[in-house]
């Protein structure tokens, strides 16, 4: 069995896949300050029961990747692929390979499966835009805050705004403080996400495959006008899965 992690800013999402199934994910929280012990223990519990014979981890949060790395070799005794972007991830990518997160990464390679020219939208801590031609490159895309960051920046940054977690919206004129703020940033990122979509088919001088993706992407994509192609909570760990077996097979 394969093991993909995709370490965010906010979580560390594992998938263990069986060939191209995926038959388990687990959701953990990604802080540098828990310490290596605590990982092992929280990751040697949830593996376990699996027999993991590869590796392979993607991450944006560079403070955590020798921990996991470290505690993932040693409770699996294994030597786990962590990529860098100086690596061949069986896509091309013209201007933005030293910069990009390998989570980004992953969702283009993923998109290579569906009809292009295409356009993921990973909906997380961030949102992001990973675009893919119709040549088969990554030629870039587009990064704005998320759900949980405009939630918390709104209370961090006044003096009455509550902290609220996130939910659907009912209203679109919100009648309290709650609904208004819902309303302002579960239907805007809506708003946004389909505006952004129409701009990038714009340059991209058609249509495109609109695949949705990330842990609130269903949310949002309840108040999205734009007609999507395919939804996938869990793209990003098909993507590594993919990367990992281009890599072997070079």
């Amino acid at each position: 069995m394969l093991l993909t992690v995709d370490i965010g800013n906010t979580n560390i999402t594992l998938g263990i896949f069986d060939g191209d199934n995926l038959v388990k994910t687990y959701r953990i929280i990604a802080d540098n300050y828990i310490s290596a012990k605590e990982y092992e223990h929280l990751l040697g519990s949830l593996l376990k029961n699996f027999h993991i014979t590869d590796c392979v981890i993607g991450s944006v949060y560079e403070e955590i990747n020798t921990k996991i790395k470290t505690v993932l070799d040693k409770i699996l005794n294994l030597n786990s692929v962590l990529l860098e972007n100086s690596m061949d991830f069986g896509i091309s990518i013209p201007k933005s390979k030293e910069s990009a997160g390998t989570d980004r990464i992953a969702n283009a390679v993923s998109a290579l499966k569906h009809n292009l020219p295409a356009i993921v939208v990973d909906i997380g801590t961030a949102v992001t835009f990973d675009v893919v031609s119709k040549e088969k490159e990554f030629i870039g895309g587009i990064i704005m805050p998320g759900v949980n960051v405009q939630l918390k920046s709104l209370h961090d940054y006044t003096s009455k705004l509550p902290v609220i977690e996130p939910k659907e919206s009912e209203l679109t004129i919100g009648n309290d403080t709650e609904s208004c703020i819902l309303s302002g940033v579960i239907r805007g990122i809506a708003c946004a996400t389909d505006g952004l979509i129409t701009k990038c088919e714009e340059e991209l001088g058609e249509k495109a495959s609109i695949i949705l993706t990330g842990g609130q992407c269903e949310l949002i994509s309840k108040y999205m006008s734009s007609h999507i192609d395919f939804i996938e909570p869990n793209l990003t760990l098909y993507g590594l899965k993919d990367i990992f077996k281009h890599i072997k097979s070079l």
